[in-house]
């Protein structure tokens, strides 16, 4: 507790020696005896002392909030992880699983506080992410809710990984994605990594709109020693009404050092965490 002096005044007083004046003998302090001291004829002053508690330091509610906000962020994000898990990045994902991934993503989302600014975030989107769920792809085509080759027994395809390559400084966006192409007996399976080259933009506080550049083909395993293969793209004059040319637009609506959750311009709900 700390003590506090009435007035200024008494600041000097205090830092006296407290003794009986000279010429007084009696037993009792010379400031409590009520009468007239032999200096002077002057009543003597009463000293007045007066404790005072002191305010109490600031506590840091903001940080503790704080540290419960980031507990819950990274719970939701947990969950989010959780609910994608072995649905083959959406492929084998029911409309039970589509629901159950879309709300945890909005509760994240939420969570977050919310939307994302990529001018002051940008950094943040740099390197490579890995995709762990896409809601497109329950469509069972490689191309999402945009035309693409059905996966299944039509076409014995098998979809790999699939990754997004960001470079902030020189704008590049690619799309890698790892596809193994079936083989009449006794051929082995060919496996091969397709880049699909892009461009980006930032759209307003967390908008990206993406626009294709080219496709190159690498192959892998015994085929490795192959050079790259640029595809030929298709005029626009023979490409099909529906068909998409790899450009588009999505929004980044959570951001952190390792998981993004992107939605894009037909509701692709897209999770990604860094590779």
């Amino acid at each position: 507790m700390a003590v506090a002096v009435a007035s200024s005044c008494c600041a000097s007083t205090s830092a006296r020696p407290l003794v009986h004046p000279a010429g007084r003998r009696s037993g009792k302090p010379w400031w409590a005896s009520g009468r007239r001291s032999g200096t002077g004829g002057r009543k003597t002053r009463l000293l007045s002392v007066r404790a005072t508690t002191a305010a109490p330091s600031d506590v840091g509610y903001a940080d503790a909030s704080a540290g419960a906000d980031d507990d819950a962020v990274t719970a939701l994000k947990v969950k989010l992880l959780s609910a994608v898990s072995g649905l083959n990045r959406g492929l084998a994902a029911s409309q039970e699983d589509l629901d159950r991934a879309d709300a945890a993503a909005r509760a994240l989302e939420a969570a977050a506080g919310g939307p994302v600014d990529l001018d002051r975030d940008i950094d943040m989107l740099q390197g490579r992410w890995r995709l762990v769920y896409s809601s497109a792809f329950s469509s069972r085509t490689l191309g999402g809710s945009r035309p693409g080759p059905p996966t299944g027994r039509l076409l014995p395809i098998t979809l790999g990984q699939v990754f997004q390559r960001i470079d902030v400084v020189s704008k590049d966006f690619d799309n890698i994605v790892e596809v193994e192409l079936g083989a009449p007996w006794p051929l082995p399976p060919v496996e091969l990594t397709a880049t699909l080259a892009h461009k980006f933009e930032i759209i307003g506080t967390s908008g990206i709109k993406i626009t294709f550049d080219k496709t190159t083909v690498k192959t892998k395993g015994n085929l490795s020693q192959l050079p790259p293969l640029e595809v030929p793209r298709i005029p626009d004059n023979l490409r099909p009404p529906s068909s998409s040319t790899g450009s588009g637009e999505f929004e980044v609506t959570y951001l952190d050092g390792d998981t993004r959750i992107t939605r894009g311009d037909r509701g692709e709900l897209r999770v990604f965490v860094v590779s």
